[in-house]
């Protein structure tokens, strides 16, 4: 695949959600189509990113890492989108996180040169990956998760039979009691910090935390929570100073998922004796979204004393389908084409047709389930009797990355939802 290829790649009507009429295109020319989603021009459901809400939301977060003088180094899995991953870069961002090796492929052939995997990686397949990967783009530098003495066993049992490799780059990862991986004691860490310094086939360039799974979106405990997380991660990485096991000029201290990012960011800029760089790895930031996250905003707006930050991208539209009983509609939507891991799709509005304006969605309509390709929309005042199939609901959604790996491509659009651009993806 050359880099036009993934940057601006031929999209058809074999993708879900292009014009079944159109011809095939490279990504560059959606925009010159003409099409507008609310005149039909493009067949339902649909996920679209709304244009003016992601430029926002990549400013403001820009700015925000840069206000508390740490780095920005966003999690590609959420969008898995090149464009998406050229758009951060661009904003300012010192480079990407991914989760797996086959992910960060994706962003170096983007254009990332500074990667972390925020995950552990010890099989022989995926540490020659990333040598290859290494090997083929000079100055790429790449960075994962260490956690424990039988992971580093398999990361030495691969470099005994590839000798004359470079040590990988590691990140020391200190977790929580009943979370996922990470040391949880710090004698734990401090032993293993000492092994991967004395091992040939690694080298220390930081620590790494992620505080994201234990976060409520209740200030006092989101606080209380993360100050006693990033004290262990303070006191790791100056006993790691103290003893000298740090292999780089420049440490990494990072952490920050996309919940409570302003509890951690000014815990990442320690004094050590030798620079240190604080990174947040946000990633769901760049859409936003209408649940979940919207609710933990709404926690940072109010800590920060600031507006609502971030702002939702992403909606998908459907039709309806079916008006079987007083109370329930049948939306053309479902499991395979929008998000309900944290919580089902949120009703946001409505279109009847021959109407232009798109009215607000009331308070007591609710998606009840889903199937693979229905939702069930109930209500009962008088709006919900009047939907008619073919009438249009907007859904928003409660986090993003569930969203976006169901769509090859999205169109991005204006705020009268005419098609400006398009991004497409990489699962």
């Amino acid at each position: 695949m050359t880099l036009q290829d993934l940057l601006d790649p031929t999209l058809d009507a074999s993708q879900k959600g292009f014009p079944h009429h159109s011809g095939p295109l490279r990504r560059s020319a959606i925009g010159e189509q003409g099409w507008n989603v609310l005149r039909g021009d493009l067949p339902l459901p649909l996920a679209v990113i709304r244009r003016d809400a992601l430029e926002g939301n990549l400013n403001w977060m820009q700015r925000f890492a840069g206000d508390h003088g740490v780095g920005l180094a966003p999690h590609g899995k959420t969008t898995m989108s090149p464009q998406l991953f050229r758009r951060q870069l661009d904003a300012g961002a010192w480079g990407l996180t991914f989760a797996t090796v086959g992910q960060l492929r994706a962003g170096v052939a983007a254009g990332a040169t500074r990667c972390i995997i925020a995950n552990q990686v010890f099989r022989a397949i995926d540490l020659q990956g990333i040598d290859d990967l290494k090997g083929s783009h000079t100055g790429l530098s790449v960075a994962f998760l260490v956690d424990s003495l039988e992971q580093l066993a398999l990361i030495e049992a691969w470099k005994t039979t590839n000798k004359g490799t470079q040590p990988h780059d590691v990140l020391l990862e200190i977790g929580v009691n009943g979370g996922r991986t990470g040391c949880r004691t710090h004698e734990q860490a401090l032993a293993l910090a000492q092994r991967l310094k004395s091992s040939k086939a690694t080298c220390l360039v930081g620590i790494e935390c992620y505080e994201g799974l234990g976060a409520v979106g209740e200030t006092a405990a989101d606080r209380a929570y993360a100050e006693s997380l990033m004290e262990r991660v303070r006191d790791i990485a100056q006993a790691c100073d103290e003893q000298q096991l740090y292999e780089t000029d420049e440490i990494l201290l990072t952490a920050g998922g996309s919940a409570i990012f302003d509890l951690v960011a000014d815990h990442l800029k320690l004094k050590l004796s030798r620079p240190v760089r604080g990174l947040l790895r946000s990633g769901c930031y760049v859409t936003h979204d209408h649940g979940t996250y919207h609710r933990f905003m709404n926690s940072v707006a109010q800590r920060m004393g600031c507006g609502h930050g971030l702002h939702a991208a992403m909606e998908v539209w459907a039709a309806v389908q079916s008006c079987p009983e007083p109370g329930l509609a049948i939306l053309a939507v479902g499991k395979r084409d929008i998000s309900y891991d944290l919580e089902l799709p949120i009703p946001m509005g409505y279109r009847p047709q021959g109407r232009a304006a798109i009215a607000a969605a009331p308070g007591d309509w609710k998606i009840g389930g889903m199937n693979d390709q229905h939702a069930y929309l109930r209500g009962s005042g008088n709006e919900h009797k009047a939907l008619r199939v073919g009438d249009l609901v907007v859904l928003g959604i409660s986090h993003p990355c569930t969203t976006f790996d169901k769509w090859r491509w999205m169109p991005v659009v204006d705020a009268d939802y005419n098609v400006c651009d398009a991004i497409v993806t990489y699962f």
